[in-house]
């Protein structure tokens, strides 16, 4: 029994204590205790033990019933676009490549943007992601309105790494002299600092579509600013054609020699990496948010090109993201783990590539590693924050119960999520978000999303015809 201190019952009272389910605590030693307690008090956790030594711990506790459920840490999602899709969701025709949604589909939506749609956006992302046991998003660019996003996330309650989307490149929509885009990113960093459920983030588009005085300024600004920094990379071969026709290096061995890599820095996607760009990750301590659903949804050649596997088990800071809702369509990340480590398995012809373990390490504590917030978040650790996830395991998918990791990875997906709670605050119950009336918003987010079709003039094209039946 681990606990912060031991209390008389006055003293306890403001204690909650998770009791009776099975823990994935996701400590060091990796424990799981059956029929064990989280306990929180404000927005720390104070005890993580069994049940019958919790309680005599905390007398005079609230206590919350987790009997046949499971306990996990919040699930963090590494790269996460929480505006230019939610209002469309599935709206993109699935046999578009990467390059073809952005351009004709992404950057036109994000044009059209009101700050109402971008706070709508990511209340809708986050109170959803919410309740599928997601708590902390890496948010990969808001190209506008980042203050109205916050807003969004901190309705909902969730965790949020901010940025403002920064771009250099010529004849670009929304691209910026370099000193502007920093400036620009530098005003999110002094709105948000450090601390905060929300937190400034220095956010580039990245592909190749920054000069090499836009990536330098930025990776001096977050190693300056003591902050994280993140964009996208060579989720296709794109990039990598790019950059060597440009600079005769591969992408991330270009970034090497200008001194952007580094421990402040994640990159999402990293589909398309030689062996040098691999060990160029591992001898920067670069991170990577692997998203798995977005590849797999353009015909990226997922399965052809991931290495995935491979930087997980040499040690590289590596987590999952869920990306957009039209690529993968889905912010569950237990649906995105069980994909990685199916795709990784067949990649390598090898069950043991990737197993349920691993996966849930990268949405759990290496995921926590990836985005700089281990020392916070993504285990059940006494002096960690209160970030605590339910699962309902009374359902025919963990019957008989085996291996609950296997279970919850394979067998099941975040619609068992019962309870959430961030920084100790319960934001999830019962299935339903507390924080913002979900279904309330449905009629308004629905008159949103036709509104913004019609002012960016996109057609939806309908693989089958339509038509009003009444």
């Amino acid at each position: 029994m681990h606990t912060d201190d031991q209390g008389d019952v006055e003293g306890t009272r403001d204690v909650t204590i998770i009791t009776g389910g099975d823990v994935i605590t996701m400590n060091p030693a990796r424990d799981i205790l059956k029929g064990g307690a989280v306990a929180m008090r404000g927005t720390e956790i104070v005890g993580v033990g069994a049940t019958s030594d919790t309680r005599r711990a905390f007398p005079g506790a609230t206590e919350l019933d987790a009997r046949g459920c499971v306990i996990t840490p919040g699930l963090i999602s590494g790269h996460h676009h929480l505006t230019g899709d939610p209002l469309v969701r599935s709206c993109l025709p699935d046999n578009l490549d990467s390059g073809t949604k952005t351009f004709g589909w992404s950057v036109p939506l994000h044009a059209q943007h009101t700050p109402a749609d971008d706070e709508m956006s990511a209340v809708l992302s986050c109170g959803e992601s919410a309740t599928r046991g997601v708590t902390t998003m890496i948010e990969a660019g808001t190209v506008a309105h980042p203050d109205r996003v916050a807003a969004g996330a901190l309705r909902v309650g969730t965790r949020l790494g901010l940025g403002t989307w920064g771009w250099d490149a010529p004849d670009q929509p929304f691209a910026y002299p370099a000193r502007e885009v920093l400036a620009r990113i530098g005003a999110v960093l002094d709105a948000y600092p450090p601390g905060g459920l929300v937190t400034g983030w220095v956010t580039l588009v990245g592909h190749d579509l920054a000069t090499e005085e836009l990536l330098v300024g930025a990776a001096d600004l977050a190693r300056s600013r003591g902050v994280r920094m993140t964009m996208h990379m060579s989720p296709g071969e794109n990039d990598s054609i790019s950059y060597l026709a440009t600079t005769g290096r591969r992408p991330l061995v270009y970034l090497e020699d200008i001194g952007v890599m580094g421990d402040h820095l994640l990159l999402a996607h990293c589909l398309y990496i030689d062996d040098a760009e691999i060990e160029v990750l591992l001898r920067t301590d670069t991170a990577v948010a692997w998203c798995p659903w977005g590849g797999l949804r353009s015909g990226s050649g997922v399965v052809a090109n991931t290495r995935h596997a491979e930087l997980f088990q040499r040690g590289l800071r590596i987590g999952l993201g869920c990306d957009t809702v039209n690529s993968g369509d889905s912010v569950d990340l237990l649906r995105a783990g069980a994909l990685a480590s199916g795709l990784s398995k067949d990649a390598y012809r090898d069950a043991a590539a990737l197993v349920s373990h691993d996966v849930l390490e990268m949405i759990t504590i290496r995921g926590a590693r990836a985005v700089g917030l281990a020392d916070r978040i993504g285990s059940l650790e006494v002096g960690k924050r209160a970030d605590v996830v339910v699962h309902d395991a009374s359902g025919w998918h963990w019957t008989p119960r085996g291996d609950i990791v296997t279970q919850l990875v394979w067998s099941s997906d975040g619609q068992s999520v019962r309870d959430v709670f961030v920084d100790g605050r319960m934001i999830v119950r019962g299935g339903e978000c507390l924080t913002v009336d979900l279904n309330g918003i449905r009629e308004e987010a629905n008159r949103m999303s036709v509104a913004l079709l019609a002012r960016t003039g996109i057609e939806l094209p309908h693989k089958w015809p339509e038509t009003i039946a009444d």
